[in-house]
């Protein structure tokens, strides 16, 4: 129901958009010079209007339009990769914000100087994976390292994954015998700090070892369920990779987050830069990709794997 629902709503908007073409065309053939700002006007608005649902097609992949997990994971470069994560995880909340989509963090582990060395966190709303399956794989930081007394430049990397989140969508049989629950005291953002009861989860598939831990729900109900959705999630898919041969689909070759992978740099010295090795799309403002404008570079990667295919 919720895709004939979303079907539905996307015929709709399509038909209403042809209405209004042919509105205009009818305002048109008057030949009334005293249009001629609102027809200008009107033609910018569609035009703009007809590329943006255009550029939705170009999201036909059968979870495209749902939600999405995403995970971060710190790759080789000790303390200044942990610090990358938590600067990745900044910003694709920033850009699921932008995007006007609920974001939440549902796994953060601390390192132990800075950073993360892993987080994951649900994006809800429309075409969230879709977009969020173009930053799958290895990024690259090249900067002059905070962690280093000598101040000397080093690399770091990150690997992103995404998963589309299909659990209200699809079920899947999860044998309560081939579950390991462990459960512990999640710590602070900053590591520093324990809570008194053991509310973070973490659930281990026996059969496929498949591990989802689950902490920033208050209470181990909450953080149980949540690890529950991730695992049916991951379940679902790896079942889908099996069936189809879809894992380059749904998430990709396993790569190392080091050396020689990655898909995206992004350098604060010696020049400031950020490049998409797969487009080579690349700008100078790091700060705005950093805070979340990532959307020249989804679009770009979209684009380039529709004429690749």
């Amino acid at each position: 129901m919720r895709r004939l629902s979303g079907l539905q709503e996307e015929v709709e908007r399509w038909n209403l958009l042809a209405q209004q073409v042919q509105d205009t065309l009818e305002l048109v053939t008057l030949e009334d010079e005293s249009l001629g700002e609102e027809l200008a006007a009107e033609t910018d608005a569609l035009e703009q209007e007809i590329e943006r649902l255009e550029f939705h097609l170009l999201l036909s992949g059968p979870h495209d339009r749902g939600d999405a997990i995403l995970a971060i994971h710190a790759g080789a470069g000790g303390t200044d990769a942990q610090d990358f994560s938590e600067m990745l995880l900044r910003m694709y909340l920033r850009w699921a914000e932008s995007r006007g989509y609920s974001a939440k963090v549902v796994d953060r582990l601390p390192g132990e100087e800075a950073g993360i060395k892993r987080a994951m966190v649900t994006i809800s709303g429309a075409y969230a994976y879709g977009y969020a399956r173009a930053e799958r794989g290895v990024h690259r930081l090249v900067r002059l390292s905070p962690f280093d007394a000598n101040h000397r430049r080093h690399t770091s990397f990150a690997l992103i994954e995404a998963w589309p989140d299909l659990s209200d969508d699809i079920s899947v049989t999860i044998d309560p015998n081939d579950l390991q629950v462990d459960t512990f005291r999640a710590s602070s953002a900053g590591g520093q700090h324990m809570q008194k009861n053991e509310t973070a989860v973490r659930i281990t598939h026996i059969p496929t070892e498949i591990v989802v831990s689950c902490q920033n729900e208050r209470s181990q109900t909450q953080n149980r369920e949540l690890a529950m959705r991730v695992l049916r999630a991951r379940l679902i898919q790896l079942g889908e990779e099996k069936r189809r041969a879809e894992i380059a689909e749904l998430k990709g070759e396993h790569m190392d987050a080091g050396w020689g992978n990655q898909i995206r740099s992004y350098v604060l010295h010696p020049y400031q830069m950020v490049k998409d090795h797969r487009t080579n799309h690349e700008t100078g403002n790091i700060q705005a990709v950093l805070d979340g404008r990532l959307d020249d570079f989804i679009e770009a990667y979209l684009r380039f794997t529709m004429r690749a295919g």
